[in-house]
């Protein structure tokens, strides 16, 4: 089965797609994006997905004539034309093509490009015994909360990442705040009780996130959105990732130290167990 682009108005084999090399978000960053997946061909949270992306557009006043239930329409397509059971859905906006300047051109329009490959998901045994993350300098700038496709700080982490053979990395502040990882949030548990970074301008408010805070309040899990500490989550006796490529994985080492007993604990795979129940 094929990967499947959709760029202005047409579909096309993934490797025929292209934009123009004058495009905003190719030369100046200039634009957001949204990543959905879909469970047995049906998208998962397209609603919550739709609504942040229009935030974003309008957090970099993008000016569009997009509608959430255009585009839902329009990558419903493209999923039944790439024919995968579990894809991966890339949707970016950008403000277009354009001579290059700064400042906001006029006249110009938006480009739409979605993509739909085949969702790559973490393997069997990163469920089982869980995966290692490194910290990293949280070297972004100042508007977090927005998903634009100015990414190169996540880039950088996430190859230092690789090279020291973890999965993740996580952005610290200099005062030991944690916020969130180069593609996903993060969670911790102590005594019983699940800890995240709260909403604000230094993470992005993650749909799975939101889906699992809401899980543990309904299944009485204690849940707490609040300030963590770097040294808390090294005490930590759990700590987890949610994002919708990886639900909620476990994360058994951080910069080499293990995490509570080094295995994936019990209120982290309570938590999955709801999610799927919830997604799957």
């Amino acid at each position: 089965m094929p990967a499947i682009a959709y760029v202005n108005g047409k579909f096309f084999p993934i490797e025929d797609a292209v934009v123009s090399v004058e495009d905003r978000g190719f030369q100046l960053g200039d634009g957001i994006y949204e990543v959905l997946r879909t469970y047995r061909g049906r998208l998962h949270a397209v609603e919550e997905h739709m609504r942040r992306l229009f935030r974003s557009l309008d957090a970099i006043g993008l000016k569009h004539s997009f509608t959430a239930a255009g585009l839902e329409g329009i990558i419903v397509e493209a999923v039944k034309r790439a024919g995968f059971a579990d894809s991966l859905v890339y949707l970016q906006i950008t403000r277009g093509a354009t001579k290059r300047a700064k400042e906001f051109p006029k006249d110009t329009e938006p480009t739409l490009v979605i993509t739909v490959r085949k969702l790559e998901l973490p393997s069997a045994a990163m469920r089982e015994q869980g995966v290692a993350i490194l910290t990293a300098d949280d070297i972004r700038w100042q508007r977090c909360d927005i998903k634009t496709v100015c990414l190169l700080p996540n880039v950088l982490v996430s190859q230092q990442a690789k090279a020291a053979g973890c999965f993740e990395a996580l952005f610290v502040e200099k005062d030991g705040t944690i916020n969130e990882c180069a593609s996903a949030n993060i969670f911790i548990v102590a005594a019983g009780v699940v800890a995240t970074p709260p909403l604000g301008l230094r993470i992005l408010s993650g749909i799975t996130r939101e889906e699992v805070i809401a899980l543990a309040h309904k299944n009485g899990v204690p849940m707490q959105e609040r300030r963590v500490t770097l040294d808390e989550l090294l005490a930590a006796d759990e700590v987890f990732l949610t994002g919708t490529t990886v639900e909620v994985l476990s994360i058994v080492k951080v910069n080499d130290r293990p995490v509570g007993a080094g295995k994936p604990g019990l209120v982290t795979q309570q938590l999955h167990e709801l999610f799927r129940g919830l997604a799957g």
